[in-house]
């Protein structure tokens, strides 16, 4: 099976804060790996690390073994692979919620108007939300905002998807309708790099799980592993506080 990604050794300072402490790990296609750990402890900044949208301070990211951390890589390029979702949904309030999903595949041009209409009412279905196509994000939960998030990362016919915290900003009813769109993701076999605070999610959907505390893999394994068998005091610690 092939590598997806493959990290080695990075390292990310803000200032004198040492976010990330050498991280080395693997993903390969169609992995889930789900990544916990306390707040703080550098997952968010890991994620975002992995596209670029922070420059590590050192060390070296490879997606689809290109090293995007290379100075000659065209990261605008790299990118289209990945798609990302974030905690806030990052929606256009301007645009409607086709018009949000088919904006990056039309103006990189990927796909014509009509094939990006078409693949935009295909992903709407996907997330169920067919009858939304016009509304705009004002319109929409916090739930349906997400899912359309999720949607418009999935227009570029990315290889990987991160998300970072994806259910954090919504409502608890809410969070179930997310979960169950990237459960199917999962299913689907789509490589996926998920942080996120719900653990029986992450015991759920992921291949594996990364422990990182103190910006650093405390431990990784299996869902068994991490939650019936944690090797770590401070895992157990943690898993107390959380399950």
């Amino acid at each position: 099976m092939a590598i997806k990604v493959r990290v080695e050794n990075l390292y990310k300072t803000f200032d004198t804060f040492e976010a990330l402490n050498g991280i080395s790990m693997s993903a390969d296609e169609g992995d889930v790996i789900v990544v916990i750990g306390p707040s703080g402890s550098g997952k968010s900044t890991f994620l975002r690390c992995l596209n670029m949208l922070e420059k590590p301070t050192s060390g070296k990211v490879f997606v689809n073994n290109v090293e995007l951390t290379s100075p000659k890589v065209n990261i605008n390029h790299e990118r289209r692979n990945i798609g990302m979702v974030f905690q806030q949904f990052n929606l256009f309030p301007h645009l409607n919620v086709t018009r949000n999903i088919t904006l990056a595949p039309i103006e990189h041009k990927l796909m014509t108007k009509k094939q990006a209409d078409e693949r935009a009412a295909e992903l709407l279905a996907r997330v169920g939300l067919s009858d939304k196509a016009d509304a705009y994000p004002r319109q929409l939960s916090g739930g349906q905002q997400q899912r359309v998030a999720i949607a418009r990362s999935l227009a570029m016919n990315p290889s990987l998807l991160l998300f970072d915290e994806p259910t954090s900003a919504l409502d608890p009813e809410m969070i179930g309708e997310v979960l169950n769109v990237i459960r199917d993701l999962a299913e689907s076999g789509m490589t996926m790099i998920i942080v996120t605070h719900e653990m029986n999610f992450a015991r759920d959907v992921a291949s594996r799980i990364i422990v990182i505390e103190n910006g650093l893999i405390l431990e990784e394994g299996t869902s068994d592993d991490i939650f019936l068998r944690p090797k770590e005091e401070r895992t157990k610690q943690f898993l107390k506080l959380v399950l």
